[in-house]
């Protein structure tokens, strides 16, 4: 099967070959895992990177909580967290913190010389059965309900992405759309800066979906085990060798969506980020054919788009970013 993805040119390939073989031995475990980090060449211009929003789909500086979510199952996820889970555990805290201290007060050796003798009291073992039974109900019904819901199976008219974790980077395919891929390295300090995207969450090309349609993503690993989590959208599933795992997912609204490899898959796991950016269904379409592309209802249009010359996964070229061995020294045995 043919794969497509974001153009780097050739020249530029050649050059990060000879200086990743010359200077392996010092490289910043960081640097090593960027990889591409040519401005995307889409081919027909239709589609420009969209920006991200402050705070939306990415860590915020002091935050505590979970991020906001841009999912139905996210939504839920949050609301039993916020509505239920943690008034219940401070609740408890609060009446077994009150409970050791009144018996600290009331039961210490100055006001009780002569301690009681009492080996059971019936009500209170009731209540201390009966209370928890209750409590471990209230908090089962909403836990299945998502559980549920997490296993809910995608229609027949989802699009389907399959996502394939390799050392350290991933890959995009687009099976309904051609079977062409789309590589995704991160960014330097640097470029991410120039692009207003966070570090070490920026990638150089994203995973371009649909928003507000049912998305089938499946998920592989190349070589070991990842994990593709993108914590704003309550979305993680294993990427395992040898195996196709399957889940649905439905982005509310269009944005630019951070996640991160949850796997500890080698020395190179922390640099191994996960950038979605939805976009409405016209530009995705825009997007899918500048890659070359296609929607089977294309016969009709006499419009020519240039597609992204072709390429293979950087691991498929020795002494590439996203190959060999890992980084030696202290800073990659410390990563």
């Amino acid at each position: 099967m043919p794969r497509f993805a974001f153009a780097q040119d050739a020249a530029t390939t050649d050059a990060a070959t000879t200086e990743a073989t010359t200077s392996e031995a010092t490289l910043d475990p960081a640097e090593a895992a960027d990889g591409s980090t040519e401005e995307a060449a889409p081919g027909a211009g239709a589609y420009t990177p969209m920006k991200p929003t402050p705070g939306k789909g990415m860590p915020v500086a002091g935050g505590i909580g979970f991020q906001d979510q841009y999912s139905e199952d996210g939504e839920f996820a949050l609301w039993m967290h916020d509505s239920i889970l943690l008034p219940l555990i401070t609740a408890i805290s609060l009446f077994v913190l009150g409970l050791l201290l009144w018996v600290v007060m009331k039961f210490r050796r100055g006001a009780n010389p002569t301690p009681s003798k009492t080996t059971h009291n019936t009500l209170i073992e009731v209540v201390w059965t009966l209370v928890p039974v209750l409590i471990l109900v209230a908090i089962a019904i909403p836990s299945i309900t998502l559980l549920a819901r997490q296993y809910e199976v995608p229609p027949k008219d989802a699009v389907t992405i399959k996502v394939t974790g390799y050392q350290w980077y991933w890959g995009y395919t687009y099976p309904d759309n051609g079977g062409f891929e789309v590589i995704s390295n991160m960014l330097t300090e640097e470029e991410a800066a120039a692009r207003g995207e966070p570090h070490q969450l920026a990638v150089d090309n994203r995973m371009v979906v649909p928003a507000g349609v049912p998305l089938r993503i499946q998920t592989t690993g190349a070589d070991v085990i990842h994990s593709f989590a993108v914590p704003s959208l309550w979305f993680k599933i294993d990427a395992v060798p040898g195996r196709v795992n399957e889940r649905l997912l439905v982005i509310d609204e269009p944005g630019v969506y951070y996640g991160q490899c949850s796997e500890l898959c080698g020395a190179r796991h922390a640099y191994m980020p996960i950038t979605v950016e939805a976009l409405p269904m016209a530009q995705y379409r825009a997007w899918v054919l500048a890659q070359g592309g296609s929607f089977g209802d294309e016969a009709d249009s006499d419009e020519e788009v240039d597609a992204a010359p072709l390429q293979q996964p950087e691991s498929a070229i020795e002494g590439a970013p996203g190959a060999g061995a890992p980084p030696v020294g202290t800073a990659a045995t410390t990563a």
